[in-house]
Formats: structure tokens, C-alpha cells, sequence
């Protein structure tokens, strides 16, 4: 037996997240320098997409259940798990490389499997993060787990572009398996402390279907948690739109390298809210940041279909990412505050799902909708040429201006109309915390886990 003091966990904390952003960054530069290898390969965006699609949907198939199995097992075994898979099918893609037997449909089978590998360990290392750290710390590490993706968005490409010209695709596969090594050595080094012991215990007995439908029970029987649940499933629509059609708008008044140049200024504005985000931690009151930074967000949506210029939409994107990470930390500390830890991998799991379902809606209908009907309405001699043309211009890209502009306004409304509702406003004094003040208390006695079998996020 053994007793975990705050500044203890701080250190196992310090040392998983460490290993995570190595690995963060491997993974950053393999999933370029694979969609290089098969865009090159195939000269097919379709078949590009399927890249994508491959990863969105197994990963929304299986989060429901993987928060149930979260739940019951040890989490620092899953995140182990799923390190060691990931890392696996990095691995393979590099031998198939090597004998020069790689397809397309061998990379969309192998990326599935390292999506579901991920899901399951993203979740575990979220809820890990509620039995190591302070609750009044819990957006400043939000803020911290965003740096990686951030940071990676920043410098991957450009290294991994680097890299292909050197090392070749399979140099950065070698990469990015090293970096998985060195993050689970990082786990194997740490010993975590588990949730109630006899709440893991109940969840055992019960059906797996029980415990997943108990994820979506948990959230609407509190309508606090409902309310900002669906604030951030409508918020999102408007940001699918926004994913899809931002560089064609780009390119349609631009080249290929300044919208890449604008892809990295607005990269930047991710890091820049993530630090920002770890040092201050977000406003006493979260769900203020939440909903604030919601309207500071969709107003900057506005403003990037406003004028095809470059400082413009460089300027209007760099603040519509910079917000995305304090809205996100916020939203994770009430999150993590509201939710018992043995429950947070089935209520993350079901929060994610839904939150999420939006963007591939978004997806499907973006195109056509500025394609069929804007870009034309907003051609030289459109419908709107002579009312909404006299105020953002007409020609290529002004239709997916003005889409932007519906969708910023939608998101402003959003975050604005929220403020309105009682339970959504008050939801941080209505609704108990679940979390105590340090998590697990100092004094909670862990078992030495018999194996040193290392976690990984």
C-alpha cells in the first residue's frame, strides 16, 4: 500500500502527458506523409476521402462502447493497449512499404484499426486525468493536452515534407513507432490510481449495454449537462462548414502556397489559445467561458466570409481557431467536475458521440449547398449579385463567403440564445461537483499494482 500525494500525481500526470506529445507529433507526421503517398499514387480525391472516412466512422461506432469497456477496466492497461496498437499498425504500413505491396485498401483497413485503437485511448487517459489532478486545475491541463495537436498542426507538415524528400515515407513511419516506444515507456514508469473500487466492481455485473446506455441516462437526467451537450452538437455544425470549405475559399482568390501559409497562421492560433488556455485555466466561471468565447468564435466565422483577402481571412481564422481550445478546456472542466470518475469513460464516450454527430452532416450538404446554389446566386450576373453582391463581392469563392457568413451568424445566435437558458447558465451552482478537491484524496491508500504495464494517451 501506498499513499499519492498532489505533487506526486502532478509528476505522473507531467510524465504521461510528455510521452503523449511525442507521440502526438509521430502520428501528426505519418498521417501527411499517408495522404501524400495517396493522393500521389492515385491522383483521386475520392479516394483520398475514403482515407478520411476511414478514420471519422469506425471511431464513431465504437466510442459508445469503448466508454463502457473504459469504465470497467484499468486505464492505464488501455492506454497501454492502444499505444502498443497504434503503434502496431504504423509498423505494418512500414513493411508493406518495404515489399512494395501496399494499397490504398490496405491503408484504409489499417488506419480503422488505429482509429478505434485511438478512441479507446483518448478516452481512458480523459478520465485518468480526473484522479490525478485538482479540480481547479482541470482547464489549465485541457489547455495543456491541446498544445500537441496544436503544436504538431504547426510543424508536422512542414518537417514531414521535409522528411519525404530524405527519409522517404518509411523513415517517418520508424518516426513515429519510436515515438510510441518512448510513450510507453512513459506509462510503464507510472503507477495510477483507479476510481471507487466497488463502483468498478457494480459495473462488472451489469450488461454491456446497460452500462452504455447509462452514459447517455447519466447526461439526461441533468439538464445542465444536456443543455451545453446540444450547445456544442449545433456549434459544431457550423464548424463542419467551415472545415470543408475553408481552403477552396482560400484558393479561390489565392494560390496553393499562401493557403497553405494561412493554414499555418491559423494553427497558430490553436497553440496560441492552448497556452493561453494552461496558463489562466479559463474564468471562475466555465460555462462563461463556454459560451463567451462562443460568440467571439462565430463572430470570427463572420468575418472570414466577409472579403476575399488574404490578412483578412488569415486574421478572421487565426481567431476562430485561438478560441476553440478555451471553449473546449472550459467545456472539459465541467465535464470533469460533473461527472464521477468511474462513470467519465461511458458519459465522454456518449458526450462525443452526439457532439460530433453534426460534423458529418456538415460535410455532406457543404459542398453541394455552395456549389449548387450560393456560387451560382452569387455569380457576376446571380440573383444576389445586385443585394448581397454589393456587400461581399461577386464571382468564384463568394458563395462559400456568404456560407461562411450564415454559419458564423448561426454560431453567434447559438452561443448568445444559450445565455438565455436558466440550467445552462446556472448549471455550475445546480449541479453538485462529483470530483472532490483534489480527485482522489491524499489520503486514499492505492494497491501497487503487481505488473508495470505501461498507459499511454
Amino acid at each position: 500500500m501506498f499513499q499519492l500525494r498532489t505533487e506526486n500525481k502532478t509528476k505522473i500526470f507531467a510524465t504521461i502527458w510528455f510521452g503523449q506529445i511525442l507521440s502526438i507529433f509521430g502520428s501528426s507526421l505519418t498521417s501527411f506523409a499517408i495522404g501524400v503517398w495517396v493522393y500521389q499514387h492515385t491522383k483521386s480525391v475520392t479516394q483520398f476521402a475514403l482515407t478520411i472516412l476511414a478514420v471519422a466512422v469506425p471511431s464513431l461506432l465504437v466510442t459508445p462502447l469503448a466508454g463502457a469497456l473504459v469504465d470497467r477496466w484499468d486505464r492505464r492497461k488501455v492506454m497501454i493497449v492502444g499505444d502498443t496498437g497504434s503503434g502496431i499498425c504504423s509498423l505494418i504500413i512500414a513493411l508493406l512499404l518495404y515489399i512494395d505491396r501496399l494499397e490504398v485498401w490496405h491503408i484504409c483497413f489499417i488506419i480503422a484499426a488505429k482509429s478505434i485503437f485511438n478512441v479507446f485511448h483518448a478516452l481512458a487517459f480523459t478520465a485518468i486525468v480526473t484522479v490525478l489532478i485538482p479540480k481547479q486545475h482541470f482547464g489549465r491541463v485541457s489547455g495543456m493536452m491541446q498544445m500537441g495537436p496544436a503544436t504538431a498542426r504547426i510543424i508536422a507538415p512542414f518537417l514531414a515534407g521535409m522528411f519525404l524528400a530524405i527519409i522517404q515515407i518509411e523513415g517517418i513511419l520508424l518516426i513515429d513507432i519510436a515515438t510510441f516506444v518512448v510513450a510507453l515507456v512513459s506509462l510503464f514508469v507510472v503507477r495510477v490510481p483507479r476510481p471507487d473500487a466497488a463502483s468498478q466492481g457494480n459495473q462488472k455485473k451489469e450488461s454491456l449495454l446497460r452500462g452504455v446506455a447509462y452514459g447517455w441516462l447519466y447526461i439526461a437526467a441533468r439538464p445542465g449537462l444536456l443543455r451545453l451537450l446540444a450547445f456544442f452538437t449545433i456549434t459544431n455544425l457550423s464548424m463542419g462548414f467551415a472545415a470543408v470549405l475553408f481552403t477552396p475559399l482560400v484558393l479561390s482568390f489565392s494560390t496553393i502556397q499562401m493557403a497553405g501559409i494561412i493554414g499555418s497562421i491559423n494553427s497558430g492560433g490553436l497553440l496560441a489559445g492552448s497556452i493561453i488556455m494552461s496558463v489562466w485555466g479559463g474564468p471562475k466561471r466555465r460555462v462563461y467561458g463556454v459560451l463567451g468565447f462562443g460568440v467571439v468564435l462565430g463572430l470570427c466565422l463572420t468575418i472570414t466570409g466577409l472579403l476575399p483577402s488574404v490578412p483578412f481571412v488569415a486574421a478572421a481564422s487565426f481567431g476562430v481557431l485561438f478560441t476553440a481550445p478555451i471553449i473546449n478546456g472550459c467545456s472539459q472542466a465541467i465535464w470533469q467536475s460533473k461527472t464521477p470518475p468511474h462513470l467519465q469513460g461511458r458519459v465522454f464516450a456518449v458526450r462525443q458521440v452526439i457532439a460530433w454527430s453534426s460534423l458529418p452532416l456538415a460535410y455532406l450538404i457543404a459542398g453541394p449547398l455552395a456549389d449548387k446554389v450560393l456560387e451560382p446566386l452569387l455569380a457576376t450576373d446571380g440573383l444576389l449579385a445586385g443585394t448581397v453582391g454589393e456587400i461581399i463581392g461577386v464571382g468564384p469563392g463568394r458563395g462559400m463567403g456568404l456560407l461562411f457568413i450564415i454559419a458564423g451568424l448561426f454560431a453567434t445566435l447559438t452561443a448568445i440564445g444559450a445565455f438565455w437558458s436558466p440550467r445552462l447558465r446556472l448549471l455550475e451552482d445546480e449541479l453538485p461537483d462529483a470530483v472532490s478537491e483534489h480527485a482522489i484524496s491524499e489520503e486514499t491508500p492505492v494497491e501497487v499494482f503487481a505488473d508495470q504495464t505501461p498507459a499511454r494517451a
